[in-house]
Formats: structure tokens, sequence, C-alpha cells
């Protein structure tokens, strides 16, 4: 069913605090993983049962720190666990998607609620800003999604061509919508039966307003996608990556680096000083700290299937490196000869983690 939010005042956070309240009060779900606003003025996701502390929750605040699949992954993975409903930006969804399929998260008792995603900014850059939040929701009618001045949005948001919500539980669809006068929702009929919701017409422009937006945000995509292309040609990857510091930041924030023990934190690559000294002295020079390559490709061979492209590597990178522009044009190349679209489908299976005995012969190999 499609049915409309009424918004008063112009007010569109209230009325989307005061549907997430419902969900509680209803007792459609036990508990709300969303994106909340700290006494200090910052958004952190939070795991919330108390309908009135919803007062804080700001899930259309234009900020991304972290990709909240990896904490969606933390509650709903093992049992006992309660019916949580989870409050996600579309590559958020895309993201959990594949967590599923690597067996790090559990759709069974997890409500997904999706929100589309008019452009998100990074952590420093929101902390200085005072967003205009009215501005910034306009912009979803239209689908001309434009940072406020003098700013710009994260760098996956540029590029980002699955901006809206395809598969949720519940989607809060923004786009096409005048938001000053309600918020439509889709959701299942006996949920919203059961929050006394009734139907409403239509879905307005959100159709042509994300055919436009899809094909600008590819257009970026593409010059983005060409550039790296032209870089990694020129330089390859050890000179792309030749600022990296090794700190993990990438990996750390990477919502498809599940792995519970890393090769990269354990003393594999704690090397001996003797070793330093012969590298050194078969080539003269031996750039420090060690393996910045090999982490990068392993990285890639890891998760390159599986990259949904929310730049939160870019964002955590202190050296400001272009990762997700590289892991996302190769990550392209490699699903396109297996013809996978990361997060577009639960039934999908990983390819990489499927056996096939003929699938050989299916790529014309005897």
């Amino acid at each position: 069913m499609r049915t409309l939010i009424p918004v008063e005042n112009n007010d569109t956070l209230t009325a989307v605090r005061g549907f997430l309240k419902q969900l509680l009060e209803a007792e459609v779900v036990d508990a709300l993983l969303l994106p909340m606003e700290t006494p200090a003025g910052t958004i952190t996701p939070a795991l919330v049962s108390n309908p009135d502390l919803l007062d804080a929750a700001n899930p259309l605040a234009p900020v991304m720190g972290l990709n909240a699949a990896r904490v969606a992954g933390h509650v709903s993975i093992r049992e006992p666990r309660a019916k949580i409903g989870a409050v996600l930006r579309p590559c958020e969804l895309r993201a959990l998607v594949e967590l599923v399929k690597l067996q790090q998260a559990s759709l069974d008792d997890l409500v997904t609620i999706g929100v589309d995603c008019l452009g998100t900014y990074d952590v420093p850059v929101y902390a200085e800003l005072d967003v205009d939040m009215a501005a910034y929701l306009a912009t979803a009618q239209s689908g001309e999604l434009t940072p406020q001045e003098g700013y710009s949005f994260r760098d996956g948001c540029q590029m980002c061509e699955k901006p809206h919500v395809e598969q949720a539980d519940i989607t809060l669809e923004l786009f096409g919508a005048d938001l000053t006068i309600g918020v439509p929702v889709s959701l299942p009929d006996e949920m919203a039966e059961k929050l006394g919701l009734s139907a409403a017409n239509g879905d307005g422009e959100r159709g042509k307003v994300v055919e436009k937006l899809v094909a600008a945000r590819t257009r970026v995509r593409d010059a983005r996608f060409t550039e790296i292309h032209q870089q990694l040609d020129q330089e390859g990857v050890e000179g792309v990556f030749a600022a990296c510091v090794r700190c993990h930041n990438c990996m750390t924030v990477c919502p498809i680096c599940y792995c519970k023990t890393c090769l990269f934190k354990s003393p594999v690559f704690d090397h001996e000083p003797a070793q330093y000294m012969n590298w050194v002295q078969r080539k003269g020079a031996y750039r420090l700290p060690a393996d910045t390559t090999l982490f990068h490709l392993t990285r890639l061979n890891h998760m390159a299937l599986s990259c949904v492209g929310c730049g939160m590597c870019t964002s955590a990178c202190p050296a400001d490196l272009p990762v997700g522009q590289v892991f996302r044009a190769i990550g392209q190349q490699v699903q396109a000869v297996f013809e996978y679209v990361p997060g577009r489908d639960i039934e999908e299976p990983l390819p990489l983690v499927t056996f096939k005995e003929d699938e050989w012969m299916e790529v014309g190999e005897e």
C-alpha cells in the first residue's frame, strides 16, 4: 500500500519522527536502528526502544559517517534477537543484502525501512554547516539535488546512480514528492492496517524524477571512471595509492570488509628488521610503511564483486586518495564479467562463492 504521512507547518522531519514513533507504539517493531542527533549536534546510529526519545531521531540529516549496514549486521545476525526496524539509505540497504549473502547479517526479524537519499556530506563538512533543511528537502521534488553553496556532497554521493530505494519493507519515497504537504510511504497492507493508515493516490512524479536523477549521476560516474582508468593506466595502482599510510581506515569503514580476523591486522606483516634491510640493500631504497599496494589489491580481490559504491572508504582516507573511485571502477568491470549487481536481489547468489560444475563451458572454455 502507498499512503501519505501528513506534514504540518512545513516540518517534514517531525512528520517522519511521528511515523517512526507509530511503528514502536503499535509494536510493529521492538526497537529502531536509525540516525540520532547527539547533544553535541553530531549524527550517529543508535538503537532506540523508547518512542519519546525519537524526538532526537534524524534520518533525513544530510550526513553519513558510517554505512549502517555494518551495525545492522551486529543486531541481526545472532539469536535470540528482537524485531528491529532498520532505517537505511539505498547504499546501506544494498550493503545489507550483500552481508546477508555473506552470512554476516540476517533479514529474519528485521524490518528494513528505506529512505531515498538526496545526497550527504562528510562529517567534518556537516559539522561546520548550518543546514537549511527546508531547501535541502525541496530538491527531492525536482530531483535537482544540489549541495549547499560553497560545499560538496561526498564523493560517493556525487556518482551514485542508485540514490532511490529499490526494495525495502517500508519505503519513504522522497523523490518527486512535495514534502511540505506529505511524505509518501509504501508498506505492506497488513502493516498499514495495524498503524491505522489508509491508501493515497499515485506516486506523483517519482518515476520521472528518479529517471532524471539516475541519468545525471550516471554521467558523473562515467566521467569519474574514465579519469581514474586513465590515472591507473599512467601510474598503476601503486602510483595512485603512493601516499597510502596503511592506516586501514578504508577497510574499517567498508561494510563489505566483514572478516573477523584480518590478515593485515595479524603478525604476518610485522616484518623483522633484517627483512627491511634485505629489501633496502637490494633496491637502494624501500618505501615505508610496507605492503600498501598489496593491501589494496587484497581488498579489491576480497570485495570488488560486492562493492555498493557507498564511498565511505574515500571519506575516511586521511591522505585524500580516490579509494572509492578505484574500487568502484574496477568493481564495475568485475561485476560486468559475472553479470552481477551487488544488492540487487537477496536470492541472487554471489558468483565467487557458488560452485557451478559447467560454469567454464558457459564462457566457452572446454
